[in-house]
């Protein structure tokens, strides 16, 4: 092993080399620098120019080798045995924070190895752990680990380099280095060609001291449409298309495994000198946006960012929000801090310019992060967007059932228990509790356990009830216990077809949109939303509460369908109910909006072309029609399309007016498949119940049987007597629901 620090006047020169291999290597070598942004100074490519055109012969092999061998950090020899040492090189281990550094590997290859030359480091080691076992031990990693792993290490393997090993007997590789801090940094380098290719006594291994340049301090001045200032959401990419800062790298606020992020106005970034792309937004409502920058040398720049909007749903009343966001477990950071803090999260919701943003507390973490739950608003909290800790039942002894989203609590500890092993086996006592105290309750991502084989909606396929989504909503729903399940974060087909069987046997629960960020959608929280029409100021009580109540559309942000009502009944508005004293026509109103590009792109060819079933589940490309830009607006009644109007979706809101036939007491909703759905507006004829299809009762009563085989293992002895009722209610209501349904 070389020793800490040591530098090499030179490298030897490698004998009986053949020249013209050599120089044509040398050639990739100039070129693959030159890409990387480090390419040979005008002396160094003159001289190789000189050696590379001349006629050969040892002098010009010497020279090449004189010339590259000064760009090598690291000397590598394979010897016959196809052990490999390492040795430093004459190359000024100098790297630049939070920027990629390249340096040249000589390698003398004795024994004509073709495999892949490898480089790794124990301080580029992963910082972080993903898990969502809540009883998984807890990651080994800490605050020294991460004082550590400080580098990310890579040989470049790209064109115009390959990416095996020549054979021949000298060739030179390329090693990227990129640092998170400033200062003097060491890093253990370790090469191989393969397992077992390493030297006895540990000669593989080159201990380097590095000398770290502090970044740029980029200060960035975002601001908003109206031209106040704002937090943005910012992608920094390299001629390379090399993401900075490093992700692997990142620190909260910044996550490592997003390419984005978020800073608000008068914020910096730090960047070394050179030439970006920047992307930059503020979620779905926005443009995207692209600009190219220039870091120049020194320590402070600023750059100016003003972000555009293509419709804007709050100034209309209607409010966004993800109810399902967590602050750790999953792909979040789970050491040193059992995730990550409420100031951490706030700037993710303010970037994605959510009105609400839900972080809820689960099994993984919720000793550590039910610190931050108060019943009420945090404190960092605005007019204009608001933040609540509140709670997601997973991980606890009841999740086979389903999780559970509780929003607004007053209370996040069942009554009697102290820890998560003593809560119910169940759903139905959890819900209720819930209600009790003045909550909003529902179903997390419900479409798992969910699963048909149809994808049309609805089917009359049991699913297998064996997941952790709306599974026992099929019984709680009968006790009145479920204020809403959850879409956009599972495959369409799965959430809604049992949504639309419940809905056409009468029940009104509503829908709701999530991420279930970082879980299920990692990129960003708010890709699942919600929009909920307030008539006054944003106030989180009133905005669960018309969650409740059904004033809402569900969204992947990018499609809306604003103010829909039937007869002249908003939806979400006195209960959503339309009286008729007969049957016969009713007119729809809705305001639908869109957001396309001109024309289909590969990118958004390959979303359109997956099966539903893959991600993304929801997502306005799937719905546009063809090679245009239009997307179709359906009418649903009982969960059959009647009416359809297409639109521009180039962000201009679009005034419809469609006629829906209704023949018996039904439900009625617009939606953009599979991209925005409204709640249902309740029409009633002649004051009668909504018994829209005798198949939709049958299909409830059966899967009430299979949720009970598949659920009842899991359910505590000591509560399984109380459990056996709630199921048996459910069933005897559905058979009278059937009785009261007509033949479709």
């Amino acid at each position: 092993m070389a020793p800490l620090g040591a530098r090499a006047d030179d490298l030897p020169i490698v004998q009986e080399v053949e020249f013209q291999p050599l120089g044509a290597q040398a050639r990739r070598i100039a070129q693959s620098l030159k890409l990387l942004g480090q390419p040979l100074t005008v002396d160094e490519q003159a001289k190789l120019d000189a050696a590379v055109d001349s006629t050969g012969g040892p002098a010009a092999v010497k020279a090449i080798q004189q010339i590259l061998d000064a760009r090598c950090l690291v000397g590598v020899e394979i010897n016959p045995e196809s052990r490999v040492k390492s040795a430093p090189g004459p190359a000024e281990p100098k790297l630049i924070q939070n920027g990629w550094s390249v340096f040249l590997v000589k390698v003398h290859n004795e024994a004509g190895v073709t495999a892949p030359l490898v480089v790794e480091s124990p301080n580029a080691g992963p910082i972080f752990k993903r898990s969502t076992n809540a009883s998984e031990p807890k990651p080994s990693i800490g605050k020294a680990d991460v004082l550590q792993r400080w580098c990310d290490v890579a040989m470049y393997d790209d064109r115009p380099m390959v990416r095996r090993l020549s054979g021949l007997p000298l060739e030179y590789r390329i090693v990227q280095i990129a640092a998170r801090d400033e200062g003097r940094r060491e890093a253990k380098l370790t090469f191989s060609v393969g397992q077992g290719s390493q030297d006895l006594g540990f000669r593989s291994d080159v201990d380097i001291l590095f000398s770290v340049e502090p970044a740029v301090a980029v200060t960035l001045e975002v601001r908003d449409w109206d031209g106040r200032p704002t937090t943005g959401t910012f992608l920094f990419r390299d001629r390379l298309g090399r993401v900075y800062p490093s992700p692997s790298r990142r620190l909260a606020p910044d996550f490592f495994f997003h390419p984005q992020i978020y800073r608000a106005d008068g914020e910096t970034v730090l960047l070394p000198p050179g030439e970006y792309q920047v992307e930059f937004g503020r979620g779905p409502e926005y443009r995207v946006a692209s600009k190219t920058i220039v870091v120049p040398k020194g320590t402070r720049h600023h750059e100016g960012f003003k972000l555009e909007r293509w419709i804007n749903l709050a100034a209309m009343k209607w409010y966004s929000g993800d109810h399902h966001v967590h602050a750790a477990g999953c792909a979040h950071y789970e050491s040193p801090t059992e995730g990550v803090t409420p100031d951490d999260m706030w700037r993710h919701i303010l970037g994605e310019d959510l009105d609400v943003g839900c972080v809820l507390s689960w099994g993984p973490c919720w000793y550590a992060q039910k610190a931050f739950f108060d019943g009420k608003v945090h404190k960092l909290s605005t007019a204009e967007n608001l933040m609540r800790y509140d709670v997601e039942v997973s991980g606890f002894p009841s999740s086979h059932a389903g999780h559970l989203c509780l929003l607004r609590l007053k209370e996040d500890d069942y009554p009697g228990t102290t820890r998560i092993e003593e809560w119910p086996s169940w759903d139905l006592p959890v819900l209720k509790w819930g209600k009790e105290q003045g909550g909003v309750v529902g179903f997390s991502h419900s479409g798992w356990g969910m699963k048909t084989r149809s994808n049309a909606i609805p089917n009359d396929e049991i699913p297998p009830y064996d997941g952790v989504g709306a599974n026992e909503y099929v019984v709680d729903v009968v006790h009145d216990a479920v204020d809403f399940i959850s879409t956009v974060d599972t495959p369409i087909p799965w959430e809604l077809n049992v949504w639309y069987h419940t809905l056409n046997c009468g029940y009104r629960t509503r829908i709701s949109g999530e991420t279930d960020f970082p879980c299920i959608y990692g990129e960003r929280v708010g890709l699942g939303r919600v929009y909920v029409k307030l008539d006054g100021k944003l106030d989180f009580d009133a905005w669960c509460q018309k969650l409740k109540e059904g004033r809402s559309y569900v969204s992947d942000g990018h499609s809306h369908l604003v103010d829909f009502q039937v007869g002249g009944r908003n939806v979400g508005e006195d209960g959503s109910e339309l009286n008729l004293p007969q049957p016969g026509a009713v007119k729809v109103r809705v305001k639908a909006a869109a957001m396309l590009a001109p024309t289909p792109t590969l990118e958004t060819e390959s979303i359109r072309s997956k099966p539903l079933e893959s991600q993304p589940y929801w997502h306005v490309e799937r719905a546009r029609v063809g090679g245009s830009r239009r997307v179709p607006v359906e009418i649903i009644v009982n969960g059959q399309p009647v009416a359809r109007r297409e639109i521009e979706a180039d962000g201009s809101v679009q005034d419809l007016e469609l006629e829906a036939p209704i023949t018996k007491s039904s439900w009625i909703a617009a939606r953009i498949f599979p991209s925005s759905h409204t709640n249902p507006v309740f029409v009633l004829v002649g004051d009668k119940p909504i018994r829209a299809s005798k198949k939709s009762a049958e299909w409830c009563l059966k899967s009430v049987d299979q949720c009970w085989k598949q659920k009842s293992p899991a359910i505590r002895e000591s509560e399984k007597e109380a459990a056996a009722q709630a199921y048996d209610v459910a069933r005897a209501t559905y058979r009278r629901i059937k009785e009261e349904s007509a033949d479709e």
